[in-house]
């Protein structure tokens, strides 16, 4: 049965929801989504909007709920059932989303973010595994030439998790590579911001008597992307008193509310002389008014490091580390599609993870003391003693669920999904020198910028 299509009144309303959410105003885009929803049990393609708003807002109950109804009405409708499965995923109902995105590929097995996804959800077996019907499918034309990417990453995990490294590896690169082309990205100009943000946030920024916003004490999570921000997040997020909001655009779109839009090295300059207590008041306006300690846990909010401690002076900051190549090796293979451009070449990524480091070495001295600062490897090789003084870094009295994060119920819809519903594993650890003769050259660009490898 033919599903009703969305009314221009609807794209109306759903246009104002996204203008609030925009602005900051989620009580008000939140009330007007619910509205829409309730309007909208007929209309497949509405759900489906309106899931992926609610997706946008890291309230995945409701989307689950509005793509389940989207489904019941429209069962074999295979963008339906991936937005659910994406749902299921977030909520760490794993094996339902892999129930679902095998439909997906039954009803359309060139839906290529499908067969990525599935590849993720748990370790493949000699036994159980997708390798050959994902090498039929790249035999033969792709209906887009682009799904080279998705399959080629699922190919490269399903080969690591059966222990075929060197033909992991190679689907890995052809999909990188293949994804690479498609991007304009040039490392050179994060370079520069980094650069010109130590410049500017130098000494004498610091010791300017400029007040901030005491009435928000956020707890940022932040650091390179798979370097553990998920996990600690987790643990964080286990205790009573805190809540996770996820990874969110928040502090730059309140920068921004602020600085204006324009060149990069022009907003650099102008955030400079901001109001600062505006600054903490407008992103603290963006979380809303809850009585628990809020976690942002978006990774790049490392280049925002000097405005946090200037906006937010009762904020917590964590910056989570790893071994170099370990996380230069677990980026690299990680598809991201719209985030982090720097990681599908390896000497783009190199190069950006030497820059991060100059930043973050810079933060430490004009800011000593006020980054918390916690070792993945240390988690992993003494989780309890890790966690203990993690807890304690950020002020917060011991909670023994913050041992049992794979327990947290939260949603999560990170690179991470899958992982953090399982206790504390070790095998990433050193993962990297499977592929030492591959990532040879990351190794001996990261060696001549002064990072010990070994």
């Amino acid at each position: 049965m033919m599903q009703p299509m969305p009314s221009a009144n609807f794209q109306n309303r759903l246009r104002s929801v996204q203008a609030a959410m925009m602005a900051g105003d989620r009580a008000t885009a939140l009330s007007a989504l619910d509205a829409l929803e309730r309007e909208a049990q007929e209309s497949s393609a509405s759900l489906q909007q309106i899931g992926q708003l609610y997706t946008q807002n890291n309230l995945h109950e409701a989307a689950a709920r509005a793509f389940a109804r989207a489904v019941a009405l429209s069962p074999r409708e295979p963008g339906a059932l991936y937005n659910l499965a994406t749902a299921e995923i977030a909520l760490g109902h794993l094996s339902e989303a892999e129930r679902l995105l095998d439909r997906v590929i039954a009803l359309n097995p060139h839906d290529y973010d499908a067969w990525y996804n599935r590849a993720t959800l748990k370790r493949q077996t000699r036994e159980s595994n997708h390798i050959p019907a994902i090498e039929a499918l790249l035999s033969q034309p792709l209906r887009n030439p682009a799904g080279i990417v998705q399959l080629g990453y699922a190919l490269a995990k399903e080969l690591e998790d059966t222990g075929e490294h060197a033909r992991s590896f190679a689907a890995m690169k052809r999909g990188a590579d293949a994804r690479r082309r498609l991007l304009a990205y040039r490392v050179e100009s994060d370079e520069a911001a980094m650069t010109q943000i130590a410049q500017v946030f130098d000494a004498a920024f610091f010791a300017a008597p400029k007040p901030g916003f005491t009435g928000a004490r956020p707890i940022f999570v932040l650091g390179l992307p798979r370097s553990g921000t998920t996990l600690v997040d987790r643990i964080l997020s286990s205790h009573s008193t805190v809540e996770s909001r996820g990874e969110s655009t928040d502090f730059a779109l309140s920068l921004v509310t602020l600085a204006g839009e324009g060149a990069k090295q022009d907003l650099i300059r102008r955030s400079a002389s901001l109001d600062f207590a505006a600054l903490g008041a407008g992103y603290a306006n963006r979380q809303g008014e809850s009585a628990m300690r809020l976690i942002d846990k978006t990774p790049l909010n490392f280049l925002y490091i000097g405005l946090i401690a200037k906006a937010l002076p009762d904020a917590v900051i964590v910056h989570v580390r790893r071994g170099a190549m370990d996380v230069c090796y677990a980026i690299y293979k990680t598809l991201f599609r719209m985030a982090y451009p720097f990681s599908y070449d390896l000497s783009d990524l190199g190069r950006y993870y030497l820059a991060y480091r100059k930043l973050m070495a810079h933060w430490e001295a004009m800011l000593p003391g006020r980054i918390v600062t916690v070792d993945y490897e240390d988690l992993v090789r003494d989780q309890e003693a890790a966690t203990r003084k993690l807890i304690a870094d950020c002020g917060l009295p011991w909670e023994d669920a913050c041992l049992a994060f794979e327990r947290n119920a939260a949603p999560s819809l990170t690179a991470s999904a899958a992982q953090v519903r399982q206790p504390i594993y070790a095998s990433s650890l050193g993962l990297w020198r499977q592929y030492e003769r591959e990532l040879a050259p990351l190794e001996k660009l990261l060696n001549a910028g002064g990072i010990e490898t070994r």
